[in-house]
């Protein structure tokens, strides 16, 4: 990896041609692959679950009121939809 705190894609790519043995072309065409796939599947509000890693889920959220910090003045938030992702027991235990 590139930096301590974050993977990229050119990471995964990379990982994936040392183990692999594919070339850097063709490592980063599975990623892209890989993320495209789960972007139509979520695009389309299907979850994706990837077994050992955990579960991406599109969650419908009602409007409501919020505030602003800075200033106190409220002001309503939309509806909308945001992906959650919840990490499996087998990752939750690795990383606790």
């Amino acid at each position: 990896m590139t930096d301590t705190t974050t993977l990229t894609r050119a990471d995964l790519a990379d990982t994936i041609k040392q183990q692999v043995g594919l070339s850097r072309s063709d490592s980063s065409n599975i990623i892209e692959s890989i993320m495209e796939h789960i972007l139509s599947a979520a695009e389309s509000g299907e979850n994706v679950k990837i077994s050992g890693f955990g579960t991406f889920v599109i969650r419908d959220k009602a409007p409501r009121i919020g505030r602003n910090p800075k200033t106190g003045v409220e002001a309503e938030i939309s509806k909308r939809r945001v992906l959650t992702f919840r990490a499996s027991q087998g990752m939750r235990s690795r990383i606790s």
